[in-house]
């Protein structure tokens, strides 16, 4: 009997645990296919407004379709490297000598290399990115737009029909620019800023719609870019400052203030000063600020999806309405903000160089 007792006791034990390693086993998948499967929003944020050596389009099944840029780099210490960013894909991040900055490192995302003596260094990039192959599609696109309206005016003389379809609404846009924009911010000067003014209305207007679109050549962040909005602020600072009159520049360092003011101590001069450099930094930093925090904002949206479909098909499905009704709502807003950002640019440096002018009595 008792013998009969341990070899029940003895064959439960054993069914117990070959019923339960399955289910250690089944837990131990599951949660592996979970974090297998769990959505890195920070990754897919930053990967998307940051700048790369490759433009990922899609991903089919396995299968990355990407585009692979040329990589152009010079250093000092071992000379010019011209290759294709598939190297260093092939090479787990880097070739011949260079490697792709770590995270966590300050030169994170770019190529560095790391010489004898140690430390990391970061050579002369000249490459082609992700950011400068749309800036530079999105500057011919423009050219050939603005090429093709000057074509149609050339073909019609002065004092015929007025244009239609697309011709119309760019010579709509064009006279709004020029009329309610350049001529009162100006003033009597303002054929001498119109062609500047212009291409940087329509350059910032149509990267920022470019960037709105999903699918290739579209969906870079190029006014989300610090650099180029550096740049563009840079020349609205070389036009104040460079066409600027003796007027505009006695106001800065001797301005109509009581002399306490001015003399001994600077302070309204030093204070004008600062206001010269402010200007183009406001202008800088308020487009980069706006064009990125809608990628961001419109990318998190979109994730969101993702992320509640471990919580439940009920919280899932909800979340996933909200989500593409708020991300509708989100590209409408956006597509007023890529005009509104180009308008006010437009009419910030319009005002500042204006500022700069002469004052014509009438």
């Amino acid at each position: 009997m008792k013998r009969l007792l341990y070899l029940v006791t003895l064959c439960v034990a054993f069914l117990s645990l070959g019923t339960s390693a399955p289910l250690f086993a089944q837990e131990e998948i599951t949660l592996k296919e979970q974090q297998e499967n769990e959505v890195d929003v920070k990754e897919i944020v930053f990967g998307h407004i940051g700048d790369a050596y490759q433009w990922h389009i899609t991903t089919i099944g396995q299968h990355h379709l990407t585009i692979y840029l040329p990589v152009i780099v010079y250093s000092p210490y071992s000379g010019w490297h011209i290759f294709s960013s598939e190297r260093l894909e092939e090479g787990g991040g880097s070739y011949d000598g260079l490697m792709i900055a770590p995270e966590g490192s300050f030169y994170e995302g770019k190529l560095i290399e790391r010489p004898e003596g140690g430390g990391e260094y970061r050579p002369w990039d000249f490459s082609i990115t992700k950011n400068v192959f749309a800036l530079l599609f999105n500057s011919l696109l423009l050219v050939v737009i603005i090429l093709s309206v000057a074509r149609w005016y050339r073909r019609h003389p002065q004092g015929s029909d007025a244009p239609k379809g697309f011709v119309g609404c760019m010579e709509m846009f064009i006279m709004m620019v020029q009329d309610d924009v350049i001529k009162p911010c100006v003033g009597p000067n303002y054929r001498k800023f119109s062609p500047y003014l212009l291409t940087a209305f329509f350059f910032i207007f149509l990267n920022n719609l470019m960037g709105l679109i999903p699918l290739f050549p579209g969906g870079a962040n190029v006014t989300g870019n610090i650099a180029v909005t550096f740049v563009l602020a840079l020349c609205t600072f070389l036009a104040v400052n460079l066409f600027g009159t003796r007027h505009y520049w006695k106001e800065i360092f001797w301005p109509d203030v009581p002399w306490w003011l001015k003399f001994p101590i600077p302070m309204m001069p030093l204070i004008e000063f600062f206001g010269v450099l402010t200007k183009p930094f406001a202008l800088m930093i308020r487009l980069f600020a706006n064009m990125l925090a809608g990628h961001m904002a419109m990318l998190v949206l979109t994730s969101l999806v993702f992320i509640s479909a471990s919580l439940g098909p009920l919280l899932n499905g909800s979340l996933t309405v909200a989500s593409v009704l708020f991300n509708i709502f989100m590209n409408v807003l956006e597509l007023l903000v890529a005009f509104i950002q180009a308008y006010v640019f437009t009419m910030l440096s319009a005002v500042f160089i204006g500022l700069a002018q002469e004052k014509v009595e009438s």
